[in-house]
């Protein structure tokens, strides 16, 4: 950790040493006792409130952190490194426009910072500012050519915005110094179109027995040679990988079906009684969010009504969450605790505040959507701040979705449900269970877009979504594909493409998909069993 110690005694400085290396070495609670008593020593000294700040975040004590990285900031504003490490706890927090504010005041001050770029242009893919992402993505490549985390996220961007050639370019210019970077190998794998082929599957699986490849490179590359394998029909092999790879990935990215099942209750339960709603009706007109779990259709949903003349597609948009949050820090208490103190007036205020902070998306056209995939749980609180909004729900066919989300390799926060079948019911039938309720408690006001029915009647369903999104009948159907917007999702380069007719796999595995479809309590009308 790098530091000025101005005024820190010899004594003080070699603790603070001490407990720089003792973080390094991934002894936290080392680390914490000599923090606590260097902060008593030094209560105010900038160096010791960052070393506690760290400590803090962690530990998990993102709120902690913040107050102690506040509190050097106030000591010493123009630090670039304080201002980079409060943007990395804020953005822990969810609080993306003040962790912005943070990252660009530290490329402000210290241009020359390559991690400050860096995480700038993540944070902008968050926010869904993509050519600020790509500018800062640039620069810090500018400074470090070969920055092995930025040339990924970019390659990532260009195939977010079906530039594949770019990033396939990128991916493999990344394998030739790095041939164990599980992410490189993984984004050709996902694009049909750069898909590295069966003949790359050894290479895949020295790259696994590579030395320099990490846990996370490993589980990459199980998700990369599945994909191989299953498009060469290979597909107990593929499965076989599968296994493997997610009881790998259990280990990084745990899930607790208990703490989901209650907090999925919580919700439901706060809004069990409908709230009273915002003051004014109208309020939200033209906002359609979607919901659905990942792999469902969302994205398909997304690029046809992007292809509306009256409509702006702005991806998942991190608002909703943040707004609530906002709500959560101003009343002391954790949503959906606050639900039923709630009046029809901070309801309104919680509305109108989302629609100040999407505003941008509203500049040229007088739609937009929001496709946020954990919008399906916050259905209630959509539809007391904005009840003007719309909800579109995408559902599949379970087991098509549970397999779907098993063969993706998924990085974001929260996704360690994906890897065992019992928690990919688990997590399909509250899902379920919460769209059911929705749908009892505002008749009229979510509206479920069925991906099976819209490959088989795609005129006659999309006819309906814009009926029930009160937009004017054009034929969006027909040429969506040709919308060449960027594409936050695993679906990228499928939505640029016509409808597919192809997308169901578990038929393939047969049965091998035996305990999904008995966690599922999956029933085949057809097949009698």
């Amino acid at each position: 950790m790098a530091s000025r110690l101005q005024d820190l005694d010899a004594d003080s400085q070699v603790r603070f040493a001490r407990a720089g290396a003792a973080l390094t070495a991934g002894n936290v609670r080392e680390a914490e006792a000599i923090a606590r008593a260097l902060n008593e020593r030094h209560p105010e000294d900038p160096d010791v409130l960052r070393l506690v700040a760290a400590v803090r975040g962690r530990l998990g004590d993102h709120a902690g952190a913040v107050d102690a990285i506040q509190r050097a900031l106030g000591a010493r504003p123009d630090d670039a490194e304080f201002c980079c490490a409060l943007g990395h706890e804020l953005a822990v927090q969810g609080r993306l426009d003040d962790a912005l504010d943070a990252l660009e005041r530290a490329c402000s001050l210290a241009p020359d910072r390559v991690t400050a770029w860096y995480n700038l242009g993540v944070l902008c893919v968050r926010a869904v500012r993509f050519d600020d992402a790509e500018a800062a993505l640039r620069k810090a490549l500018e400074l470090a050519p070969g920055n092995l985390r930025a040339q990924l996220q970019l390659a990532d961007l260009w195939k977010m915005a079906g530039r594949t050639d770019a990033a396939a370019a990128a991916y493999r210019e990344v394998l030739a110094v790095h041939p164990a970077c599980g992410a490189a190998w993984w984004g050709l794998a996902e694009m049909r179109a750069a898909d590295p082929g069966s003949d790359a599957v050894p290479a895949m699986q020295a790259a696994l027995r590579d030395p320099r490849a990490g846990e996370q490179d490993r589980i990459a590359l199980g998700f990369a040679i599945a994909r191989v394998l299953d498009r060469n029909d290979r597909y107990a092999e593929a499965m076989h990988v599968l296994e493997e790879t997610h009881a790998h990935a259990r280990r990084t990215q745990q899930w607790d079906p208990g703490v989901f099942a209650r907090g999925l209750d919580a919700i439901l339960a706060a809004f069990s009684t409908p709230p009273k709603m915002a003051a004014q009706p109208e309020l939200g007109r033209g906002v359609i969010f979607i919901a659905s779990l990942p792999r469902s259709g969302s994205t398909l949903t997304e690029q046809m009504l992007a292809s509306h003349s009256q409509v702006e597609a702005s991806g998942e948009l991190p608002d909703l969450p943040q707004v609530l949050a906002e709500e959560s820090r101003r009343r002391g208490r954790h949503y959906p605790d606050w639900v039923g103190s709630m009046s029809s007036g901070d309801w309104q205020r919680l509305g109108e505040r989302y629609l100040e902070r999407t505003a941008r998306w509203r500049a040229r056209k007088s739609f937009f959507t929001d496709k946020l995939p954990g919008n399906w749980l916050l259905v209630g609180a959509i539809c007391a701040m904005l009840p003007g909004a719309k909800v579109v729900v995408c559902r599949r066919d379970p087991l098509e979705t549970c397999f779907s989300c098993y063969r993706q390799y998924m990085t974001a926060d929260g996704q360690g449900w994906t890897h065992r079948f019992e928690d990919l019911a688990a997590y399909w039938n509250g899902f379920d269970r919460a769209v059911r309720q929705w749908r009892a408690s505002y008749p009229g006001f979510v509206h479920e877009q069925v991906y099976e029915d819209l490959l088989a009647g795609p005129e006659r369903n999309t006819r309906a979504l814009l009926a029930f999104c009160e937009l004017r009948v054009e034929r969006i159907w027909a040429d969506f594909d040709r919308n060449d917007r960027a594409v936050r999702s695993p679906s990228a380069a499928q939505v640029r493409e016509p409808l597919r007719h192809d997308t169901a796999r578990a038929a393939r595995y047969g049965a091998l998909l035996d305990p999904l479809k008995a966690a599922l309590g999956y029933v085949d009308i057809v097949g009698g069993h």
